[in-house]
């Protein structure tokens, strides 16, 4: 590409440590404009990547990936890697069916050493990493490289608790890089600190300390006197006291926009044994002033001209379900002060962005730790409060043991309202939300509702809410069918399904009654239009109507369920049960997710893809249930 002439010379790491220091400083800035280019024609997380660019240069300068392993915290910042490790080309195709990931993936890349997009991770692969090293005789630097939201998690102390512990006698060849991007590069992490974090990662200094030591261990008070005043010292300029503890030689806060910084400081640490700690500032959005200015806004855009930045619709879109949590959140506040919020890191993804406002001291950020907001949110039900945990569903995956011990086995009150659930589109099989109806349906105490639309979601809300038990509600990524969720309070029926179509008997095979789960109840409907088919909202997962549902086994020949989740264990496997409960035998189709992980791409083309659309649906039940006689018109049999 001629407006960048020198990143498209770097097809591999290799052609970045040949470069000068000029010419570092050179592709970092082609790096940003094409990084830049490329986001706004694709959509992707944008902040997070602009303020990585440096420090990826320096790391792969220094380091000799992947014969070195680099791994990456959540991934969501990694674009400049995949482009200097020859994903360049590929990167219009970021996101898509069949493109590359938005987050490192081991299959995709061998300098993507650990697949990851949740947080927190690194450490522990960085540290499994080189302590396999050592046993294998190996030389090798290990790198995790870990933002600052990540390190409220606790699994990243878990790893940092054990990653400076000697093993066999020697600490491990770890380095851990934490990306600090909340704090402004304010004057103390200037001049000042450039210097002391570059003499303290050096040998001299390192030298002198042990010299000093060694002659200062013959004088017992003084050298207690010397080794306080080092650490008092160190602990007024650097905020690394917690890291040392742990058994990690803290370095920084250096600036992670300067090379002249970065690379020095890496290059000492490389060459130090035992485990090192690199604490780097970095900013958000950085070089590209509108995302500098407003980081949330420009974490993941879609599509948009750099020239302009973000524009707003020409038409007002149709309210998200995570707006009809959010605003049925304040008006349930409103009424019930019992009511408080949680969300772990997500307030604008989760819809708590008005909630925080109005209702502050209601309003609980507890940070990447998604095991601590399900027990805390225990411990205020415990006391008469009503919590109301906002939360992916993948996320929730995150706190079953806490779900299940804390919350379930004590039967507490506690919401959950599972965001993101069902397919996701481009984050692909780490965010999907596949797994929440098997993982609920089995927990004793607990009860799920999939609302099919956003007056549904909001009555299923208030439903929860009213109930003295765990109660999670599943509700899809995006906009509905725009149907008006209404401002009332109004929960649905408890444990009732509906019939929202009934068979005319004209159907050209068996009576067939289709039992849909959630959103998908449209694509169901319009099934049900081609087919002459019941179709039923069920509405329910746990408490299941089986009155309903019993009815509609009585009066149909066959039954279809339609969920968008797993099928092992899901709503089919529910329906399946109960009707064996109720010594009911009936062919039943269930159709949902497959037992696979389903990749990243448009989530209207994965769900045909699946057959989970309209014509999917028919099509699955044409093939089960329908000889080829009974067909349209030419006798076609549809392709599987």
């Amino acid at each position: 590409m001629t407006d960048h002439p020198l990143l498209s010379t770097i097809d591999s790491p290799a052609d970045v440590r040949r470069l000068s220091r000029p010419q570092l400083k050179q592709l970092a800035d082609e790096l940003r404009d094409f990084l830049l280019q490329s986001v706004a024609r694709t959509g992707g997380h944008l902040s997070s990547n602009l303020g990585t660019v440096e420090l990826t240069i320096a790391l792969h300068h220094v380091f000799d990936t992947p014969d070195d392993r680099l791994v990456w915290d959540v991934g969501h910042q990694t674009y400049p890697h995949k482009i200097l490790t020859g994903r360049r080309e590929r990167m219009g195709t970021l996101r898509q069916l069949g493109g590359l990931s938005g987050f490192p993936r081991r299959d995709e890349s061998e300098y993507d050493t650990f697949g990851t997009a949740h947080s927190s991770t690194s450490i522990s692969a960085a540290l499994g990493m080189a302590l396999a090293a050592q046993i294998r005789g190996e030389s090798r630097h290990c790198v995790a490289v870990i933002g600052d939201g990540a390190m409220t998690a606790g699994m990243a102390f878990e790893a940092l608790n054990n990653g400076g512990v000697p093993h066999q006698g020697k600490v491990p060849q770890v380095l851990v890089v934490l990306n600090d991007n909340d704090m402004s590069i304010s004057p103390p992490v200037g001049a000042l600190n450039k210097y002391l974090a570059r003499l303290m990662s050096g040998k001299f200094y390192a030298s002198a300390r042990e010299g000093a030591k060694s002659v200062l261990k013959n004088a017992p008070p003084l050298f207690e006197l010397a080794r306080r005043f080092e650490e008092h010292a160190k602990g007024m300029v650097v905020p690394g006291t917690i890291f040392e503890e742990f058994g990690f030689n803290y370095v920084g806060p250096i600036d992670g926009h300067d090379l002249d910084a970065l690379i020095p400081t890496l290059e000492n640490l490389r060459d130090k044994p035992g485990a090192q700690f690199l604490h780097v500032v970095t900013r958000k959005g950085f070089g590209y002033d509108r995302a500098e200015a407003d980081p949330i806004a420009y974490h993941g855009p879609g599509k948009f001209d750099p020239a302009i930045g973000l524009l707003k619709p020409l038409t007002p879109p149709k309210p998200t379900f995570t707006q009809v949590f959010g605003q049925w959140l304040c008006d349930q506040a409103a009424v019930d002060e019992r009511l408080v919020g949680i969300t772990p890191a997500m307030r604008e993804g989760s819809g708590l962005v008005e909630f925080e406002r109005r209702f502050p001291q209601r309003y609980f950020d507890v940070g990447i730790a998604e095991q601590h907001a399900v027990t805390f949110a225990a411990g205020l039900a415990c006391e008469g409060l009503k919590p109301v945990v906002a939360i992916y569903s993948t996320f929730l995956q995150r706190g079953y043991d806490q779900l299940i011990h804390d919350v379930a086995i004590q039967n507490l009150p506690v919401v959950f309202a599972l965001d993101r659930a069902g397919i996701v589109g481009a984050d692909g099989a780490t965010h999907n939300g596949a797994y929440d109806i098997a993982y609920t349906r089995c927990i004793p105490n607990c009860s799920l509702i999939t609302p099919s639309d956003e007056r549904e979601c909001r009555m299923a809300l208030s439903a929860a809410f009213l109930q003295d038990h765990p109660v999670a509600v599943r509700y899809p990524r995006g906009a509905g069918t725009g149907i008006a969720a209404g401002s009332d309070l109004t929960p649905l029926p408890w444990g009732q399904g509906l019939v929202r179509r009934t068979a005319g008997g004209q159907g050209a095979g068996p009576r067939l009654a289709i039992l849909a789960f959630g959103t998908v109840l449209q694509a169901a409907l319009a099934a049900g239009e081609a087919l002459d088919a019941t179709v039923v909202d069920m509405r329910f997962v746990k408490p299941l109507d089986r009155a309903l549902l019993e009815r509609m086994a009585r009066e149909h020949e066959a039954l279809v369920t339609v969920e968008e989740g797993c099928l092992p264990g899901g709503a089919g496997s529910a329906v399946l049960e109960a009707l064996q409960a109720l010594g009911q035998v009936k062919p039943v189709l269930t159709l949902g997710l497959p037992d696979a992980f389903i990749e990243h791409g448009d989530p209207a083309l994965l769900m045909a893809q699946l057959g989970l659309d309209a014509a999917g649906i028919e099509r699955s039940i044409r093939q089960r249930f329908l000889p080829v006689s009974a067909l349209d018109g030419g006798g076609r049999q549809a392709a599987a």
